[in-house]
Formats: structure tokens, sequence, C-alpha cells
């Protein structure tokens, strides 16, 4: 049997539900009938909330049995829909659609993971594929607060084989960790590393992925060894509808994750 109708959404049971953060969620699914190819760490799928709509998220891992997790933030109807969503309810699911972490080019490099805020969810399975691959790995993680950090689990786990710097923008009572920006993380990221042997993989907010693939040029990472996962309006997963279309690239059939060297001067450009 061939890979499935990419524009047909095939229903998927939620087995699980569990609330990170007010506003977050994570959904275990499971196929209804025959699954979907597994997908590779930064792909996407398309959740489809029946009724209501569709919205692009990135898979955020596997559970021991291997069904897809996707961490989802309300922001519209149709994310609202899907985090209101408790085990046994059914939806769509299309994909997967994208380009993936490039695991095969950190084979023998140090592997450096920044991200900002959700951006954590779409690196979860590039971190324990590179744990898995035994590479060499030094994650850093910024948030808005201490109440808003996600996977805490995940984090105490990483710490015990990787280097972690976790930081949040603003302090509260009891606090005694890094306050500040990821950028600023990043001297003692790099701290005892070859720049020329690192390969970053950056995902949050634009403007933190901007100031962030600059810093690691400037430290002597090499720009074809910076990759970033971009985020824009997706509706179809496959490059026809231009919705999500930047510079020469569509995100969702060319990204999301893209090379810092081929979107560098794209990044500078304001709403486009």
């Amino acid at each position: 049997m061939g890979r499935p109708d990419p524009m047909l959404p095939v229903p998927h049971v939620v087995t699980a539900a569990r609330i990170e953060v007010p506003g977050i969620a994570t959904l275990t699914l499971e196929a209804v009938g025959a699954a979907l190819p597994r997908a590779r760490p930064g792909q996407f799928n398309m959740l489809y909330a029946f009724g209501i709509g569709e919205a692009a998220i990135s898979l955020a891992g596997e559970d021991a049995e291997g069904r897809p997790m996707h961490t989802i933030r309300a922001v519209g109807a149709t994310t609202r829909a899907l985090t209101a969503l408790a085990p046994g309810a059914t939806i769509g699911l299309r994909g997967p659609f994208g380009a993936a972490w490039p695991m095969e080019a950190a084979a023998g490099k140090h592997v450096l993971a920044v991200a900002g805020g959700l951006g954590l969810a779409p690196l979860r399975p590039a971190i324990a594929a590179a744990q898995a691959g035994g590479e060499g790995l030094t994650i850093v993680y910024g948030t808005r607060s201490p109440e808003t950090i996600l996977f805490p689990d995940d984090l105490e786990a990483w710490r015990r084989d990787a280097r972690l710097f976790l930081t949040v923008d603003h302090a509260a009572p009891g606090w005694t960790g890094r306050v500040g920006v990821v950028t600023a993380c990043l001297p003692a990221a790099l701290s005892g590393l070859d720049p020329g042997n690192v390969v970053a993989f950056v995902c949050g907010p634009e403007v933190m992925m901007r100031f962030t693939a600059q810093a690691l040029a400037d430290a002597g990472v090499p720009p074809a060894q910076i990759w970033l996962s971009m985020e824009r309006n997706m509706k179809c997963g496959i490059g026809h509808c231009g919705h999500c279309q930047y510079g020469p690239d569509f995100i969702c059939r060319d990204g999301p994750v893209l090379r810092y060297d081929r979107v560098a001067a794209l990044l500078h450009v304001k709403e486009i």
C-alpha cells in the first residue's frame, strides 16, 4: 500500500492528554486503522479538530509504544479545541510533512540545542536522537518565568547526560537559577567546545532565533551548521496553497527546519 492521500485526515484517538502549563497541552495519539508514516525529529503533522479547523503542530516525541505526541499552545479556535480534548476523543491527522532536523549532520559533532518557550517541544525528539546516538550534547532553554518551564522531568533527565543551561526572563520568589535571554547563556554553553565541531539546532520565537543564530556565527559556529525551525501559517502541508511562503521557500515543504545561511538575509526583513 502506498502513502495515504496527504490531503485526507486519518482518524486518531487521543490516548493521553496532559496539561503542561496553563494553555499548553500534550496529546498522545493512536491511529484508528493503518498508521501514518513515522515522523522524523523536526517534522510536523496537521491536526484537525473536526468541524473547527486544522493546525500545523510539530512532533514533540513518542511514548513508550511509539505513538506520536504533540504539544499545543491554545492561541486560536482550533488549538483551543485541541488542548481541551480528553482521552478517547477523535481528531484527524495528516502528515508527516516538512524537513527534519539533520541528525546525520550531527554524527561525530557536538549538538547544541537552543530553545525558547514552546520551541523546546520540536527539539525534544532531536535531543532524544542525539542522546541515543551518543553525541556530545548541550541544551540551552529559556522561557518567560519559572511557572512556564516545560517538561521539567525531561530537563532533570537531560541534566544527567548533557550540559543544561536554563534561564528565565523574569525571576520569581525562590528562583535561584539564571535570569536573562538565551543568548546570554551562549558563551558559557560554548565554553570548552570547538565551535567548528558544533551543530546547532535552534527553535523558538523568530527574534530569539535571529539573535541566537547571529551570536553562534559570531562565535565561530559555521552558518552551514546552524539550523532553525521556522514557523508560518501552514494550511495545506505540501506547498500548494502558498500561505507559508518565505522568500523562495515554502515552510511546509522546504522547512520547517532550514539552514541558517539559507534564511539569514530574510530574518532581518520585517513582516515577511
